[in-house]
């Protein structure tokens, strides 16, 4: 940095430098020897930062080839779960169900144990009143209506469980049976596990344009140097100046110890004035392409897993190349109807981001009110946010059924859902829970194998384990990049469900099994339903 930096020492139990301990810094102003010190101290934690960096770079430039051969396990083991779906998705979903009931079941046998154990003890039988508010959390342990009422409400939490289960059971068959058709559908088109690298670039160059225009929207200007005097004797204060010239007119002889200061970079033109409103514009563009991009991808998505669904004979009626058909589709028919849709939430972010600015500008403030109202409108947008996201995703997979506009096939895709509301919290349910698991066990699998590569815990890689100053810098990195490798993949996965849940509605809605009307959902949901049998041209 060409900077010298004080030597430190201790003499007679002083800390000195060059045995003084007083200064003069830049200005002519006495400094003690301790400021010098902690000056010192925060530039070597900047120079000890930078090592490490320097080091956390090392180990990215040796590891980077394992780093990207722990990805592609991650790609290979989430696309071999999904695949495995079919046959063992209601084996995951019932194994955890009974696992949480015979977890509940212990806690109660456990709570009875306790509460019949305390029975006798001295002040054991004083309620929670009697003994008022304790920090202390193991007080209340020592009570037998502590361990009473945790009995009661675990008693309460199986007992719903178990009737959900009874009331439910149909329902979770036909949430179970599209989890595997879904996994059968990804299984005759894998190009749909690929489609989400399109979403990852678009959405790349969309961030790449909106940072470019940031950066020269905050550029575009000059520095602004203005006169800093007294403003009640100067009547030059305040007015702009330039510090080349500043000395040779005639301010320093009317102001004395006046100064031609740097104020800020930009100008004081019209456009500068608005250049926070340009910003604004900017970053509603941003956020507008952003969630194009996003739902170009689930309508093409959409439109691929819908053809399908409606092939009478899967797969022999399925089209050859059903991802770029439906893509073609999305892009030369359904182009407004996905613009509306993002124009839509774009608006909706755009106020919240509006929100969460005015709540840092006015957190200082001790308005009660102010704090309130702001926290119910950033609440009710946050609301409003997801269900628009969740009415367009259904939007969308509408629009790729029947190519309709947006309005109309958001209101068809909401009033289909309400009519099958059940179906579709237990779906949402069992979907969400298979795919939480699915990305554990990714994440989890593949970096418990990079922590034993990377520490060289199994002697047969420990020859081929490189050197690092970090391990856990690539295991990180493994760990991490695994579960976005699984989320992308997953993400298709719950599109894909999304799309033949809607399908199969539709499908129970327009046709009633006649030959006339035959359904196109598969055996098994028909079997669920206890349907009338297929006929033999659909077997």
């Amino acid at each position: 940095l060409k900077r010298c930096f004080p030597d430190f020492s201790t003499k007679n139990g002083v800390l000195t430098v060059a045995n003084q301990t007083t200064f003069k810094d830049g200005r002519g102003k006495t400094r003690n020897v301790t400021d010098l010190r902690e000056a010192a101290n925060g530039i070597n934690n900047v120079l000890d930062a930078r090592s490490v960096g320097m080091k956390i770079f090392e180990d990215y430039a040796i590891s980077w080839y394992w780093i990207l051969i722990g990805l592609f396990i991650a790609m290979i083991v989430s696309l071999l779960f999904l695949v495995l779906l079919r046959f063992t998705a209601g084996v995951l979903f019932w194994i955890f169900i009974f696992g949480v009931i015979g977890i509940i079941a212990y806690g109660i046998w456990h709570c009875y144990w306790e509460y019949d154990h305390l029975k006798g003890i001295p002040g054991s039988d004083l309620t929670v009143y009697d003994i008022g508010f304790q920090t202390d959390f193991r007080v209340y342990l020592q009570l037998r209506q502590t361990w009473l009422a945790f009995m009661i409400i675990l008693c309460v939490v199986e007992i719903i469980i178990i009737l959900m289960l009874i009331f439910l059971r149909n329902r979770i068959r036909i949430a179970i049976a599209l989890l595997k058709e879904g996994s059968r559908a990804i299984g005759y088109i894998m190009s749909t596990l690929f489609y989400p690298i399109v979403t990852f670039i678009l959405i790349a160059i969309c961030i790449s344009y909106w940072a470019v225009t940031a950066v020269f929207l905050a550029t575009s200007g000059e520095p602004v140097y203005k006169v800093m005097a007294n403003q009640t004797l100067c009547k030059y204060a305040n007015l702009t100046c330039d510090p080349e010239t500043f000395n040779t007119t005639n301010v320093t002889k009317l102001c004395p110890g006046a100064q031609c200061t740097f104020a800020f970079y930009g100008g004081e033109s019209l456009y500068h004035k608005y250049i926070f409103i340009f910003q604004l514009a900017n970053a509603f563009v941003f956020l507008w392409l952003v969630n194009f991009a996003i739902a170009l991808g689930q309508c093409t998505l959409a439109g691929a897993f819908a053809s399908y669904y409606w092939a009478s004979r899967k797969p022999a009626d399925i089209p050859l190349w059903p991802l770029f058909s439906s893509f073609g589709r999305a892009i030369r028919y359904h182009t407004g109807s996905l613009a509306f849709g993002a124009l839509i939430l774009a608006i909706v972010q755009l106020i919240r981001v509006i929100l969460e600015y005015l709540d840092h500008k006015l957190k200082g403030t001790q308005n009660s009110f102010t704090r309130f109202l702001l926290c119910c409108l950033k609440c009710c947008f946050w609301c409003l946010e997801k269900f628009l996201k969740f009415i367009n995703r259904n939007a969308y997979i509408m629009i790729a059924i029947y190519g309709k506009n947006f309005c109309t096939s958001a209101k068809e895709a909401f009033f289909l859902l309400m009519r099958n509301v059940v179906r579709v919290a237990v779906l949402d349910k069992v979907t969400d829970f298979l795919l939480f698991l699915g990305k554990i066990l990714v994440a989890g699998g593949v970096g418990v194998l990079a922590f034993f590569f990377f520490t060289q815990r199994i002697p047969v890689f420990a020859q081929e384990a490189p050197t690092l100053n970090y391990y856990w810098v690539p295991l990180l990195t493994v760990i991490i990049g695994s579960y976005l490798v699984a989320h992308g993949f997953f993400s298709v996965y719950a599109m894909c469900v999304d799309t033949l849940f809607l399908c199969f509605c539709e499908d129970l809605e327009r046709n009633d099994g006649s030959t006339a009307k035959p359904y196109f959902m598969s055996a098994s949901l028909h079997r669920i339903l206890g349907k009338k049998e297929l006929s033999p041209k659909k077997a």
